[in-house]
């Protein structure tokens, strides 16, 4: 019988794993950044061209590597960091599978220059498909340079597959920051297509935060955090409550220097924030555990972001106990504001001033039993609360035979047509009538209809709206309200990139933004119906849903940019309405092509039948 089992080549073998390793650009940015600080670099610069496509190169200060160890870094499984199996469990450095470089170096062109101090003389090598082909002495300054390019050239459907380029150089910028924040001692310069993206001088764990974040609400004042027992030690920085934003993109986790995700320890995190943060409001937190090797284990994924504890529900509990203890305190306590370096506002006496002892009021009468024993007394005669309510009341329409009453509205007819029939526009509901229409919650608007009642999430609603208007105005004008002092908001490189990108389109809905350079904008207008909110906010909104829709934004980018606007400037939960207001607001909804869901498809109105009433009450 002939023998089907056979091994794989080197090259092949190196590819299967970089399909695991290396999966876009920003992989081999992680993946090359990492050792140039394993080699002790001070600093590191990232040169990326083509949004890495094209080129991805790291110049470091390090050890550098002699002649065999720059030949032997590009074989599989080669490490300086592993000896045996128990060095697994006593890891303090970034890589150690040696599988990386062997990885890169069979999908891309690979040049690497690399020196040693002790050495006169530097090595060059070319290598392509993991295919040697060119090894030579050359001049070169200590450390190590090594330029990835051509990624993917010999598997064009990998390539095919790659993002926008603003997608790749933002996954390339979320990479360096998780590296940045666990070493704010190396300098890290990012340059692209030949300009300089941004640089981070060594500095504290405070300014390297400062400088990543600048401009950001979430990092403005952050409370500090710290604890230290026998199974971890943390420190690090929470947000103050106030300063939550709806971004969840500034959540930081490491450990031993390494970062990390973990859906566990978030919750840990956010359970410490419970009845202080509304709904859809995210805290930013930099949170730093120090453990025993011995007492995790990093093998379990590729890319080493998930990590297995031993200590795992202790560990659970130290960190919810410090953040929320944190937090409790900051009430107390001043915030780390990181505009003015942390100092304390001291109010300045006068000479002579008199300071008075605090007086505390107290009523020496006060029993809370008494007073909890009132309250769980109830009203007592209960029936007078219905005195008056007659079937003539404005929120009646009649009574049938029987006694029992029927609910109507003037807009009743229109909901349900509006509904059976959605482009038909739905005329708009006469003036507010008492009682017709109520708002529970300042989250909910209920009014009644013939077939039972109608209920409308005020938010979801507003942005269905508001998503239409946009979109029926993106090929005209937008009425926009010019900003009297225009404000400047510094932004991310990649988030700059990518609303300058789609500026023209968002000046036709009315959405003024300039070019102010350094990475910055300036908001001369916003349209009409977002009067009254704040630009930056407007343009923080903004730009998370557009980098949430982006899959999408090349597809259909003006559905996504009318569905993020409608977003950034729709009302939220907790928005109390006057009745005119709820009026207005259905009578818009019911217009729509599509009342019943908002631009992202989860409901934005329903209708509960009375068939449904009668189940509930068990009368069906």
């Amino acid at each position: 019988m002939q023998n089907i089992i056979q091994l794989l080549p080197d090259s092949v073998a190196n590819q299967i794993a970089a399909g695991e390793v290396v999966q876009r650009p920003a992989s081999v940015v992680k993946e090359l950044v990492e050792n140039a600080i394993d080699a002790g670099a001070t600093s590191v610069s990232i040169i990326v061209k083509g949004a890495g496509r094209t080129l991805v190169q790291v110049v470091d200060n390090g050890c550098g590597m002699s002649e065999v160890d720059a030949r032997l870094a590009f074989e599989r499984h080669a490490t300086s960091k592993i000896r045996e199996a128990s060095d697994l469990f006593a890891l303090h450095s970034f890589g150690f599978r040696g599988e990386a470089l062997a990885s890169i170096v069979s999908v891309a062109e690979v040049e690497v220059k690399t020196r040693t101090p002790n050495d006169d003389a530097g090595t060059r090598l070319v290598i392509s498909g993991s295919e040697v082909q060119l090894q030579e002495p050359v001049s070169s300054p200590v450390g190590t340079s090594i330029a990835v390019k051509n990624l993917f050239y010999n598997i064009p459907v990998r390539r095919k597959f790659l993002k926008t380029d603003n997608t790749e150089v933002r996954h390339i910028e979320t990479e360096l920051k998780r590296v940045a924040l666990c070493h704010p001692e190396v300098t890290f310069v990012l340059w692209k297509d030949g300009s300089k993206e941004f640089e981070l001088p060594a500095a504290s764990l405070k300014q390297r935060i400062t400088t990543l974040f600048a401009g950001a609400k979430s990092v403005k004042g952050l409370v500090d955090v710290g604890t230290k027992t026998q199974v971890v030690s943390l420190h690090g920085f929470v947000a103050a409550p106030e300063n939550a934003t709806k971004e969840q993109d500034k959540q930081y986790l490491f450990v031993n220097g390494r970062y990390f995700q973990s859906s566990y320890f978030r919750s840990a995190v956010l359970r410490a924030y419970e009845q202080l943060l509304p709904q859809g409001v995210y805290p930013s937190y930099f949170i730093y555990l120090e453990v025993d090797p011995a007492g995790i284990d990093v093998n379990i994924h590729p890319t080493k972001t998930e990590i297995k504890f031993e200590n795992e529900q202790v560990i659970w509990q130290i960190l919810h106990a410090a953040v929320r203890e944190s937090v409790g305190k900051y009430a107390l306590a001043p915030t780390i504001n990181f505009e003015n370096g942390g100092l304390i506002n001291i109010p300045l006496l006068r000479p002579n001033t008199v300071v008075s002892a605090p007086q505390v009021a107290v009523d020496p009468t006060y029993n809370p039993f008494r007073e909890q024993s009132k309250k769980a007394q109830g009203p007592r005669d209960w029936q007078k609360m219905y005195d008056g309510l007659a079937a003539d009341h404005p929120f009646f329409h009649g009574e049938q035979g029987d006694g029992s009453v029927i609910v109507e509205s003037q807009i009743n007819s229109d909901a349900e047509e509006a509904l059976a029939a959605p482009k038909a526009p739905a005329s708009p509901p006469p003036a507010a009538l008492p009682g017709r229409i109520f708002q529970l919650k300042a989250k909910y608007i209920f009014t009644p209809v013939k077939s039972g009642l109608m209920v409308v999430d005020q938010a979801r609603a507003h942005r269905r709206v508001l998503y239409e208007e946009l979109l029926e105005n993106i090929d005209g004008a937008q009425p926009a309200q010019q900003q009297m002092f225009p404000q400047a908001a510094p932004l991310a490189p990649s988030d700059y990139d990518l609303l300058l990108s789609v500026s023209e389109d968002l000046l036709r809905m009315g959405l003024e933004v300039r070019d102010f350079g350094n990475h910055t904008v300036v908001v001369q207008a916003i349209p009409t119906v977002a009067q009254g909110k704040d630009p930056k906010e407007l343009l923080e909104e903004l730009l998370i849903m557009l980098k949430s829709g982006e899959k999408s934004l090349q597809e259909n980018h003006r559905h996504v940019l009318a569905s993020s606007m409608a977003a950034s400037m729709a009302i939220g939960a907790g928005k109390a309405l006057s009745e005119e207001e709820m009026h207005n607001l259905v009578a818009r909804l019911l217009s729509c092509s599509s009342p019943d869901v908002s631009p992202d498809g989860k409901p934005a109105m329903v209708v509960i039948s009375i068939e449904e009433f009668d189940k509930r009450f068990l009368k069906s």
